[in-house]
């Protein structure tokens, strides 16, 4: 599969960017195609101006603001975000990317009449979320795991029917400890492994 891995961390030596190395490299290993996209590395910027707004629900894929972002999320076959969640939900530079990249025309199309919106992303098998999170498990589905629920509820809607879910999260991760770590990253190669 061609792979689009987005990884969104400011801290270049963060447990994350071990996480996002273990991503690729298992991926690689078993044969997929992939593409990172570091958000911070790359400088996105993932704050909307009032202009893009105003003009968002008519825009065409031609007057997409990111058109590189747009071409990888074309060619993608597979989806992975993987990123530490901040507040239950994710970085605002995850958000912001979403906003912005996920456009009109692109990964959804709105009808001129009544009726849903017509998803764009039908090429996307593969959807997951790899993560960090400070709150314990059961706090985390306590408080409905938002960041989970836009990625693997709200932007799945948008991909194929038979799109499979992955979800990986390094719980507690505010109080954990070398082997914490290195049992759940060997649960992300694994898990990996096997799609």
């Amino acid at each position: 599969m061609r792979i689009l891995v987005v990884y969104s961390h400011p801290v270049p030596e963060s447990f994350c960017a071990a996480v996002r190395d273990t991503v690729v490299q298992t991926l690689e290993r078993n044969g997929h195609q992939v593409d990172l996209m570091d958000l911070y590395a790359e400088g996105f910027d993932p704050v909307m101006p009032a202009e893009e707004r105003r003009h968002y629900n008519e825009m065409k894929l031609a007057d997409h603001p990111f058109p590189d972002h747009a071409d990888r999320l074309r060619a993608a076959e597979g989806l992975l975000f993987v990123y530490p969640t901040w507040w239950y939900g994710l970085p605002a530079m995850l958000k912001g990317w979403l906003d912005r990249v996920w456009t009109p025309d692109l990964t959804f199309r709105i009808p001129d009449g009544p009726g849903p919106i017509e998803p764009l992303m039908t090429h996307v098998k593969l959807l997951g979320v790899i993560t960090t999170c400070g709150a314990p498990r059961w706090w985390s589905y306590m408080v409905g795991h938002p960041g989970k629920r836009t990625i693997l509820r709200g932007m799945r809607a948008l991909c194929a029917k038979t799109c499979r879910r992955v979800f990986l999260a390094h719980y507690m991760m505010d109080k954990s400890t070398p082997r914490t770590r290195s049992d759940y990253l060997k649960r992300v190669e694994e898990r990996l492994s096997n799609i």
